[in-house]
């Protein structure tokens, strides 16, 4: 079921619900609620089909699925307009998840890379500003948690400066107010995967936000998991059974 919460053509989600729950009708939600922000490095050539595996297997676990789609830079995206959309699809799951009976006790974010950075800066933004969601935890699947390190790094050809649309020179808050290093403490529980042969994300992102969070006062959980970047949105695989198995402790599941 797709859902629309602003004019543009990205700022939609998709609702997938489990195909049964404890009352046996169809829909009915059982192991709490996943928000699947994807990645991308926030380009535009890379789609919210990204988490359509993931929905599908989640919802099969008796997860429901909200997979967000959102304007990234090239199509009207970009600082802030990004994370504005993900915070405004977010609250979006509200009326669709009592128009579905969703169940929004237990919403976890789940992130992965680009959308790790953007899981952990709505986590921290969805608690500081009135919102009709309440977020009860943040599962980042290498994420790009230190955008300073990343800018440095010039990752993926530019895509920091291309994201924030200017150097660090031209206007330095917008690299803090970017910056997941700079959102500590997260007021949610946070469990922070990278993967062990990650190439495209250093996994010293993960380590230095966990240990900076940590001493913050955030509840933090680091972990290696098994495989490359990719494999962690690739269900069957080790690395997405470790990712399984954070998403039933984010939402207060006995692990299967």
């Amino acid at each position: 079921m797709k859902y629309s919460y602003g004019p543009g053509p990205e700022q939609y989600a998709e609702l997938t619900l489990p195909a049964s729950g404890p009352s046996g009708r169809e829909g009915a939600p059982r192991n709490g609620t996943v928000v699947i922000i994807h990645g991308g490095y926030w380009r535009s050539k890379y789609t919210a089909e990204l988490g359509w595996p993931l929905a599908r297997d989640l919802a099969a676990r008796g997860f429901a699925c909200w997979n967000m789609e959102y304007r990234r830079a090239g199509n009207g995206g970009g600082w802030p307009q990004t994370l504005e959309d993900v915070l405004a699809g977010i609250n979006a799951l509200s009326p669709a998840a009592e128009a579905e009976g969703a169940d929004l006790s237990r919403v976890t974010l789940l992130g992965h890379s680009a959308g790790g950075h953007l899981a952990v800066l709505a986590a921290k933004a969805a608690k500081a500003e009135p919102s009709a969601v309440t977020v009860t935890g943040v599962v980042s699947q290498s994420g790009v948690l230190d955008l300073a390190a990343a800018h440095r790094l010039g990752l993926s050809d530019g895509a920091v400066e291309n994201f924030l649309g200017c150097p660090p020179g031209l206007d330095p808050q917008r690299y803090v107010d970017a910056d997941p290093m700079q959102a500590l403490p997260l007021p949610v529980p946070a469990w922070v995967l990278h993967g062990a042969e990650d190439t495209t994300v250093p996994a010293g992102f993960s380590t230095s936000w966990a240990q900076a969070a940590a001493a913050a006062g955030t509840r933090v959980q680091l972990r290696t998991i098994p495989g490359d970047h990719f494999a962690m949105i690739t269900p069957g695989t080790a690395a997405w059974a470790a990712v399984v198995e954070a998403l039933h402790e984010a939402a207060g599941n006995r692990v299967p």
